[in-house]
């Protein structure tokens, strides 16, 4: 009877030194096992989702739970990223966003929460080529014959992006302030859309993610007159960069970021961050990524904050430049 008692008291002492560990193992056993959410802000068939798809099996063997994806576009990306906030910080809903999560303050009035404050970063996932691709029915082969009809007839050439504001749209409109050119603005509800109408000429061009337009480059469906990088990209080495065709001023990158809700503890924010570091350092997802164009990166969550914060200065200036209205 004395030895269960001393063996009690000690366990409960050891119980008392480590409260934070507890706390912390009970969490996790908490939500063991269940299906992990990963909320896509933006329709099928973006470069985001291209993303998602290609490491989603492995982030759930890194995590040891079923990762479902599921895409929640409309708004820009607000809806989504609206669910997500509001969703428990427990580690089962995460999302993938991308520059348009910084540029929401600068061109929406009322946005219904902070894309900083009722967030917890994770990691930036890496980035993706931004590519201009022409209709076929666009008398143009290249971008200085391209910019050449813009100017001959304004508004004659429209452009489509994946919603006002968006970073698709902001790339467009950076290509229009660069070369002095005027196209008419139609903006579409997700990526996918948006490329439909392209390939078949409802719109005459637009800026895409490379993983979510390489396949209709290709296949001759659309024509890709640059990428928006310094130098060419690997898998896509046809495309010539805008800075060779004459266009130093025309760079703008695309990239993909893990977040979850605001309120994720630190056991929770590093678990999460190994897991996405071991799924896209392995060797299928590292290959998918490749093909597709992107380029993985991996940052810390620190990293991830102040790339946020300083990518919104940047946005907002940008918006201001090419004067969107916020609405």
């Amino acid at each position: 009877m004395v030895n269960f008692t001393m063996q009690r008291r000690q366990a409960l002492m050891a119980l008392a030194a480590t409260p934070v560990a507890l706390c912390c193992s009970t969490a996790w056993t908490q939500t063991a096992g269940q299906t992990v959410r990963i909320i896509l802000p933006v329709s099928a068939g973006s470069g985001v989702d291209a993303i998602a798809r290609a490491a989603g099996n492995a982030l759930g063997q890194a995590l040891g739970q079923t990762v479902v994806i599921e895409n929640l576009p409309g708004a820009g990306g607000v809806i989504g990223t609206q669910t997500l906030v509001r969703s428990a910080p427990d580690g089962l809903t995460l999302s993938l966003v991308s520059n348009n999560h910084v540029i929401y303050p600068s061109v929406i009035k009322s946005l219904p929460f902070d894309p900083v404050g009722d967030i917890t970063p994770i990691t930036i996932v890496g980035s993706s080529p931004l590519v201009l691709v022409v209709s076929p029915n666009v008398p143009a082969r290249d971008l200085r014959e391209f910019a050449a009809l813009l100017k001959a007839s304004p508004g004659k050439y429209n452009f489509a992006s994946s919603g006002n504001g968006t970073i698709l749209h902001l790339a467009a409109e950076l290509f229009k302030d660069v070369t002095g050119t005027f196209s008419t603005h139609i903006p579409y509800r997700g990526t996918g859309p948006m490329v439909t109408d392209i390939m078949s000429g409802q719109v005459d061009w637009g800026v895409v993610a490379l993983p979510a337009i390489r396949g209709q480059i290709e296949a001759g469906r659309v024509r890709a007159l640059c990428v928006a990088t310094p130098n060419r990209v690997p898998a896509a080495p046809q495309i010539p960069t805008a800075v060779e065709q004459g266009f130093g001023n025309y760079v703008v990158e695309g990239w993909v970021a893990a977040v979850g809700p605001k309120g994720l503890s630190a056991e929770q924010v590093k678990r999460l961050h190994a897991a996405f570091v071991t799924a896209f350092s392995t060797p299928e997802v590292k290959e998918a990524m490749a093909k597709q164009g992107n380029v993985i990166t991996l940052s810390t969550p620190e990293a991830a904050l102040s790339h946020f914060k300083s990518e919104m200065v940047k946005y907002a200036g940008l918006v201001k430049k090419a004067g969107v209205v916020p609405q």
